[in-house]
């Protein structure tokens, strides 16, 4: 079984974002960059499959600028085979990424595509939806545990009070939640390993796909500071101001 797992270059997650000063979007000038961490617990999943003998081809597939190449380095530091670059300058939206991802599927043939929930960048949660929806095939989102037996997939995934397990034949899509694993380090053995594998760049006109941003971001503003808080004498004080001041009473 061949694996697909999408993966995209984020501000690291320890870094304080800033806005820029024209309010056009986040600042990305000398700010460390990482794999977003939803992917690579995608990654460690698909190494985890392939260990228990369920897979035997990792592909690490990513869309963006050409330093996109140092998050697929470190996928397959992790253990993916090899990577597909698809190299863009233009801002990719989640439905352009969808539409990419699925012309990569259609050349790569995976039975299995396992991707990050959402980025938290910009917290779209859209793309795995979309590229379900683009293949035709069955999906399941916010995956915490995934067993793969036979022709088919049963994923146990988070849900509002409780667990659902769904079962889905194969060809699958599936996006990874918080709780399904622990991405392991990558050792400096396999880092090293990691810069012999494999990495093919192509464009997104050579897949035959529109990538032109169907959105506009208008303004980005930084939230607004908060008030500091105030102690109250006692309960009526404290009810007449959520009445009359704060009006949530």
């Amino acid at each position: 079984m061949k694996i697909l797992v999408p993966i995209k270059r984020v501000v690291d997650y320890n870094v304080k974002i800033r806005v820029k000063a024209d309010q056009s979007g986040v600042e990305l000038a000398n700010v460390k960059m990482a794999m977003n961490p939803f992917d690579e617990i995608a990654v460690e999943e698909a190494v985890r499959l392939k260990e228990a003998g369920k897979a035997t081809e990792i592909v690490a597939v990513s869309a963006g600028v050409a330093q996109c190449q140092e998050t697929l380095r470190t996928a397959m530091a992790i253990g993916a085979d090899r990577g597909i670059l698809v190299e863009s300058d233009v801002e990719l939206q989640p439905l352009a990424v969808a539409k990419l991802l699925k012309a990569l599927v259609d050349k790569e043939q995976p039975q299995l595509v396992i991707l990050g929930k959402q980025a938290i960048d910009d917290d779209s949660n859209q793309t795995g939806q979309m590229l379900a929806a683009l293949l035709g095939w069955p999906q399941a989102t916010f995956a915490s545990k995934v067993e793969v037996g036979g022709d088919g997939v049963q994923v146990t995934r988070e849900i509002d009070g409780g667990l659902e397990t769904l079962a889905l034949p194969l060809p699958a899509v599936i996006t990874t939640d918080l709780r399904l694993n622990e991405p392991r380090y990558a050792t400096l053995p396999n880092i090293m390993k990691a810069k012999k594998k494999p990495l093919e760049t192509v464009k997104p006109a050579e897949l035959g796909v529109d990538v032109a941003p169907r959105l506009t971001t208008l303004k980005v503003v930084e939230p607004a500071a908060r008030s500091a808080g105030i102690r109250v004498g006692d309960v009526a004080q404290l009810i007449d101001k959520l009445k009359n001041e704060a009006k949530v009473l």
